[in-house]
């Protein structure tokens, strides 16, 4: 446990270490397929629902044991490598770095720590660097927080936490890591790794966004690197009846940690940002190429490049590995751009469209979960009120029969009836409490009723009034009442909830 920690009072948000073997979650809700009609009203569509249960499981990944991390660090406990801390790793100048998730023991967010190993800082000063970089915000940027230096990981190391993205791939890791060959047409086959205009075009205008939004601030990026650009989502747009996901969301990550790193060195700014527009050209032929040597034969890569791409393209990958000079700025390059800006506006703006459209599916199923709380709660209670009999008689035998209704049909030989369509159609109609009329049948088939959804809802309403009011009891329940009042106070929010 971290030094100052008592288990009888540990906050809510650490995690103590356990050993365990983690199950696959089930990302598939219904054993049955839901109806297509349905699909996309009451339900959130199967790869957002199934992208964001990943996400959340992987925020709650434990580390494996035997790794020697500190449980503490600087308000953060619960570290998580997300890169390997083996002799290959990439450096930051003469610095090794290392990557891990961590939660912040304030607030109960996961975040990521960057850690540049064996740093001392000479300069206290440098930190006001990231101070700088963390009143930036942007959608292109993974957000800086704060920085410190710490010892405990046995040496004198630099720390920069940002902004969590789970499961985010890096540029290298999906655009240019060559991939595992697979089979097609019974033949095991290379997969290519080229990329496409389009994709490339918005990569281009979200990274100059995001250089722009830099230098408005008066700094520099100082690091464009296909390992360190994070592709964090997938904007979605509309092509006929389908939804396309070839437009994905790339952010700038490791900012900030530069301008520590080399604070010791200064460099005039104007270079510097120059210097940013050369680094994305950069990026762009390695993209084309499909390696991370493509700069060292210059000369051949852009002559593919050119037989490849579009001679448009070209002519921003040549503007951007140009000399330095004062018609080499972020403005200039966005009119080379051109109209291309309002085709990446369009996709954001469809994205927002369908974003929009699964909180509506999840606003309607909400509604459906009230209702389905009020049959729980009224439904095969055992005692209300010292009625013994309370949810089989009156109004609350009747919903005890609608209950039957929707969820325990059978069909000719017995076998229950699962069906999801008729279950979402009678719930709609009884929340709407539509005048439509049903024949409700006992469960010994001796007594049969023939109501309306509107007279339904009104004795769900009666008899969920009814188990909501205090009880009156007599004195030898009292104490046991008392002993309860604690455990009742705390179902009250969610009945006020529910009623509302």
């Amino acid at each position: 446990m971290p030094p100052g920690y008592d288990t009888a009072t540990l906050d809510p948000f650490y995690a103590p270490p356990m050993t365990y073997h983690s199950q696959p979650l089930n990302y598939h809700l219904y054993s049955l397929p839901r109806p297509d009609t349905l699909a996309h009203r009451y339900f959130v569509s199967d790869d957002i629902r199934e992208e964001l249960q990943r996400r959340s499981e992987t925020i709650h990944t434990v580390p494996p044991a035997g790794l020697g991390l500190p449980e503490e660090l600087q308000g953060y406990h619960t570290l998580v490598p997300l890169e390997t801390i083996s002799a290959d790793r990439r450096k930051f100048g003469s610095w090794y770095s290392t990557v891990y998730r961590a939660t912040n023991s304030s607030d109960g967010v996961t975040y990521v720590l960057r850690r540049a190993e064996n740093f001392r800082l000479t300069q206290p000063i440098a930190l006001t660097r990231i101070e700088a970089w963390s009143r930036l915000r942007h959608p292109n940027l993974v957000s800086v927080h704060e920085a410190f230096t710490t010892r405990a990981f046995n040496d004198s190391s630099l720390v920069v936490v940002y902004d969590d993205h789970p499961n985010a791939q890096t540029l290298y890791d999906a655009h240019i890591k060559a991939k595992p060959p697979q089979f097609q047409g019974g033949r095991l086959q290379a997969q290519s790794n080229r990329i496409s205009e389009r994709t490339l075009w918005s990569y281009i205008i979200q990274i100059a966004n995001a250089i722009k939004a830099v230098h408005d601030a008066g700094l520099a990026v100082r690091l464009i690197d296909a390992t360190k650009i994070l592709v964090t989502g997938k904007n979605r747009h509309r092509t006929k009846c389908l939804w396309s996901y070839d437009r994905c969301r790339v952010r700038l990550g490791s900012c900030g940690i530069v301008d520590v790193l080399m604070y010791d060195m200064p460099a005039e700014i104007t270079f510097l940002q120059q210097d940013d527009l050369t680094m994305l050209g950069g990026l762009i032929i390695q993209l084309c190429s499909g390696t991370t040597s493509a700069m060292n034969h210059l000369q051949k890569a852009v002559e593919a490049l050119g037989r490849n791409y579009s001679s448009d393209l070209k002519s921003v990958v040549l503007f951007l590995i140009s000399k330095p000079g004062t018609h080499k700025t972020v403005g200039q390059l966005f009119d080379m751009i051109g109209s291309r800006l309002l085709t990446e506006l369009d996709e954001s703006q469809n994205a927002v469209d369908r974003l929009e459209s699964e909180l509506m599916s999840e606003l309607e199923n909400g509604r459906l979960v009230r209702l389905l709380c009020k049959f729980g709660f009224i439904n095969e209670r055992p005692e209300h009120n010292h009625e013994t009999r309370w949810s089989e008689t009156g109004d609350r035998y009747i919903v005890k029969l609608f209950r039957d209704y929707v969820f325990h049909q059978v069909d000719e030989v017995g076998r229950p009836v699962v069906n999801l369509t008729h279950v979402l159609t009678c719930l709609n109609k009884l929340d709407a409490g539509t005048d439509e009329r049903i024949m409700l049948v006992s469960r010994d088939e001796q007594s049969c009723l023939v109501v309306s959804y509107r007279e339904v809802k009104a004795c769900i309403e009666s008899a969920f009034r009814c188990a909501c009011l205090p009880v009156r009891c007599p004195l030898g329940r009292a104490f046991l009442l008392s002993y309860s009042a604690v455990a009742v106070g705390r179902w009250t929010l969610i009945l006020s909830c529910v009623a509302s």
